[in-house]
């Protein structure tokens, strides 16, 4: 297993490949479709997005209220390619990849390829074992929408798995 820590270098996004798992820690932004609409809102607009694109990190996720003395409660991804729409664009201004659950579309695999992006995937249904691994939250954007806000999360030890790498192959697809 790969201990990763963001933000990762271009030679450390091509020497992943699809299936690798990895423990992955550093800052990383949870964004859900409210979410990605209001930062497309602001991108449209000509204004900057609520945290920094280049080489970041987007977790499709809305995290659950935090327990006394948690950084974070229950906080499993969602359905990635609900996303598919907003995810290249992104990664053509920047951004590094994302994390999230199940198939992504052949447009975002081509993305990937083209903008040497990765794509994890988190574990479905083990939304404590994530929120355990978030050290630090902070909302920063978008606070209205309650857990579909942005927030920005320092994790530890974040157990993926590579689901498309920086070449455009994909787990989905492996035989």
């Amino acid at each position: 297993m790969k201990r990763l820590r963001l933000p990762l270098s271009e030679e450390q996004k091509l020497a992943l490949h699809a299936g690798d798992p990895v423990l992955l820690s550093g800052t990383i932004y949870t964004a859900r479709d409210c979410a990605h609409k209001r930062i497309f809102a602001l991108l449209d607009a000509g204004k900057t997005p609520p945290f920094p694109l280049e080489n970041s990190f987007i977790y499709y996720a809305g995290p659950c209220p935090a327990p006394e003395g948690m950084a974070s409660g229950s906080c499993g991804p969602t359905t990635s390619a609900r996303m598919n729409s907003f995810a290249p664009r992104l990664l053509d201004l920047g951004l590094g990849g994302m994390i999230g659950k199940g198939e992504m579309s052949e447009e975002v695999a081509l993305a990937l390829r083209r903008d040497h992006g990765v794509y994890f995937a988190a574990i479905g249904g083990a939304g404590a074992l994530y929120g355990n691994a978030v050290k630090k939250s902070t909302c920063i954007a978008f606070e209205d929408l309650l857990s579909e806000a942005v927030y920005r999360f320092e994790v530890e030890d974040f157990p993926l798995v590579v689901a498309i790498d920086a070449y455009g192959k994909s787990i989905y697809a492996l035989n």
